[in-house]
């Protein structure tokens, strides 16, 4: 098909979606809400590829997406798709893009945050996107061993599938954890993650925080490269993809 590469950047709440990736049987995917609205505006079949596969609950601020289709102008394109989308996925920006460009192969680098709520008072507004913890934590010993994950590693240990069978070895560039009065804010940016990979990293944390277990056992589950070994999956609404960064 003769037409244009499109380089779609979104922001989704992502509650009530089962994920990013498209689902059989109807279910409501944030992919498939795009390529329905997509579809609608060019009067033609779209798929689009996201960087990523958000997981069902996980939030984004800024999820890329590319699509192939025919030569419109943006301006005609972006209202019809700000007007047919659900109010809960929102088009940031809308170009067009080199006919190579892919946004997940072409991509060099992620950025996540995670949210925490560290208090015993009602987080009513904020519920959605973020994790309660009642009791307090120990931010030092989270920053000791969040410096151990940082760097190129196996993270094995870290991925929630068993029968991961390319190759498991991610560079882990930076992982921050900064405190913001009752908030905890977790930045966690990688050349790629595995799946689950964000949230068990910070659901072993946050196990160290409490004083569950010792920024020493991080060597282990890298040694070891057992699931089993790390944290908690941290619960999906306290995470959002902030950014994607292209060469």
């Amino acid at each position: 098909m003769e037409g244009k590469t499109y380089r779609l950047t979104l922001c989704y709440d992502g509650t009530r979606y089962r994920g990013w990736q498209r689902l059989p049987n109807g279910a409501l995917t944030v992919q498939g809400k795009v390529e329905e609205a997509l579809s609608d505006v060019f009067g033609m079949p779209i798929e689009v590829s996201g960087s990523g596969r958000t997981d069902a609950g996980v939030h984004a601020k800024g999820q890329v997406a590319s699509f192939h289709a025919p030569e419109k102008p943006i301006g005609e394109i972006l209202p019809k798709l700000r007007h047919i989308l659900p109010e809960d996925i929102g088009v940031i920006d809308l170009t067009y893009a080199p006919d190579r460009f892919h946004a997940r192969l072409s991509a060099a680098e992620k950025t996540y945050q995670y949210r925490v709520w560290n208090s015993a008072a009602p987080d009513v507004f904020e519920r959605r996107f973020r994790m309660q913890i009642l009791q307090p934590l120990d931010l030092a010993k989270m920053r000791e061993a969040a410096a151990l994950l940082v760097g190129t590693h196996d993270f094995l240990g870290f991925c929630a599938n068993k029968h991961f069978k390319k190759s498991s070895v991610r560079t882990l560039s930076a992982l921050t954890i900064e405190r913001d009065g009752d908030e905890l804010r977790f930045t966690l940016t990688a050349d790629g993650f595995l799946y689950h990979m964000a949230r068990i990293l910070v659901g072993t944390l946050l196990e160290i925080g409490s004083g569950r277990r010792e920024p020493d056992s991080i060597a282990e589950i890298f040694a070891r490269k057992d699931r089993a070994l790390a944290g908690e999956t941290a619960p999906a609404k306290g995470l959002c993809l902030m950014e994607v960064r292209y060469e």
